[in-house]
């Protein structure tokens, strides 16, 4: 894609902030391969909701995948921002191992020897660049929320950090065992990131747990809401405000303007 098709992109994606659109400018492969990556995570926060009230319902009558759901500092919302920014650094990782972006490729901090529980072993294949991806992440993300800096976008960015944490968490290492008749050896290995449904599940449970919050006295983090909660972690989801009834029909949320359409009943979670 050429420079002129690049900003044309870059500058008919809605909601994106000036810092947005111009590293979109810049990576264009990389914002296609976060466009790809889209579905994969919406269908595993689908895949995790599947049986509830709630069920990470996407709309096409709004400027954004969920409407007007994201509007609440919800607990369902709070999801949402982690899953997302896990996707993210998800796709971007693979996709630098893959060799399909210019600007990365495997991590090249992995090299020479190491060791672990099984003794010592050499870097070799194609170790996940996570780190670049949670760094591209991490700037452009949280590039919106940076700029508000109001209570809303302090709970976006606490999420979007226990997304990016939860992919890092379940990086694994593999090996490979050379010597004569299949002994070990010597051991060649390199890290691998687990499944995309391992991040899902740990987030899902994240999200059982996830801490109701109010900004403290020098709105530059929470405290718990209410005196019997614990005070998150930085692995914990928070969230603002309760959960609407997903079950009645909010007159606010209805985007129609000509006549009535019948709108899906949609699911919320059973809270745990």
């Amino acid at each position: 894609m050429g420079t002129l098709g690049s900003q044309v992109m870059c500058d008919n994606i809605p909601g994106l902030v000036n810092k947005q659109r111009q590293l979109c400018r810049q990576h264009p492969k990389v914002m296609q391969a976060i466009g790809a990556g889209m579905k994969e995570w919406i269908s595993e926060c689908q895949h995790q909701f599947r049986n509830h009230r709630w069920n990470c319902n996407t709309t096409a009558r709004d400027h954004n995948l969920f409407g007007r759901l994201l509007l609440r500092g919800s607990q369902e919302v709070a999801f949402v921002y982690a899953i997302s920014s896990a996707g993210v650094v998800y796709t971007l990782a693979r996709a630098c191992s893959q060799g399909d972006l210019d600007n990365c490729s495997c991590d090249p901090t992995k090299k020479g020897s190491s060791q672990d529980s099984k003794g010592s072993f050499d870097w070799g294949g194609c170790s996940d660049h996570v780190e670049h991806a949670i760094h591209f992440s991490q700037i452009f993300v949280d590039a919106k929320e940076r700029k508000e800096r109001d209570a809303r976008a302090l709970m976006n960015l606490h999420n979007n950090r226990a997304g990016r944490k939860a992919v890092k968490r379940f990086m694994t290492l593999q090996c490979k065992c050379h010597g004569v008749s299949g002994s070990c050896s010597v051991r060649t290995c390199w890290q691998a990131m687990a499944d995309f449904r391992r991040t899902g599940d740990h987030l899902r449970r994240r999200y059982n747990g996830a801490v109701q919050v109010a900004v403290n006295q020098y709105g530059t983090g929470f405290t718990a809401a209410h005196t019997h909660l614990k005070r998150p972690s930085k692995n914990d989801l928070v969230y603002l405000e309760d959960s609407p009834d997903y079950c009645i029909r909010d007159p606010q949320s209805d985007t129609s303007r000509n006549k009535p359409q019948p709108r899906e009943m949609v699911k919320r979670p059973l809270r745990v």
